[in-house]
């Protein structure tokens, strides 16, 4: 995977959004708008004992490498340990996710192709709420719209008995836009750079 020296022309601090909860960061290296819809670049770092569950994306791939430490990233039901230097490609509908094994932070780059806007705003308005004191211990938001709202609009699915959820949370999302929460997450969380 190729970096971007975004990084050097853009104030980094202005561009990371952090998550107290979950022990996180992401900065936006480059967005879906600022690459013409070709793709979004952040930069993670990533907790101790961190990650995410099995999902997958209809519409987008993700391109992990490692940037410092160990990143696991679990494709189907292959799992792949990743050095500083290396990439796996979770391809668009493969089930997926990243976890960090370590007793200590990694730091990788993923590359979402094409870009995501709805995946950049989830993770604004979601580590804005865990800010806010508003995202349980597992860093989800504890708002039932906001959380139906965020999982519709990340282009993200769902797997296993959680995938039974995927309708209810679809519907809270569309009612989280038809009684203007939407737009308040929108309003309080979302920046355009």
């Amino acid at each position: 995977m190729k970096t971007t020296n975004a990084m050097n022309t853009k104030s980094t601090v202005a561009r990371t959004i952090t998550n107290p909860v979950l022990r996180d960061s992401v900065t936006f290296i480059e967005t879906s708008q600022e690459s013409n819809g070709a793709h979004t670049l952040v930069d993670v770092t990533l907790a101790a004992k961190g990650g995410n569950s099995l999902h997958y994306h209809e519409e987008f791939s993700e391109e992990f490498t490692c940037l410092e430490g160990e990143l696991s990233i679990q494709v189907g039901k292959e799992i792949i340990r990743l050095k500083p230097g290396e990439s796996a490609l979770a391809p668009a509908r493969s089930k997926h996710r990243f976890f960090n094994q370590t007793a200590e932070p990694c730091r990788f780059q993923c590359r979402i192709e094409p870009g995501c806007p709805g995946f950049e705003q989830t993770l604004q308005i979601s580590y804005g709420l865990a800010r806010d004191g508003q995202a349980s211990a597992q860093g989800t938001p504890q708002n039932l719209y906001a959380l139906g709202y965020t999982v519709m609009i990340s282009g993200t699915y769902l797997i296993g008995w959680m995938a039974t959820l995927q309708p209810l949370l679809n519907w809270l999302g569309r009612q989280a836009i038809k009684k203007g929460i939407a737009a308040e997450l929108q309003r309080r969380y979302r920046t355009v750079w």
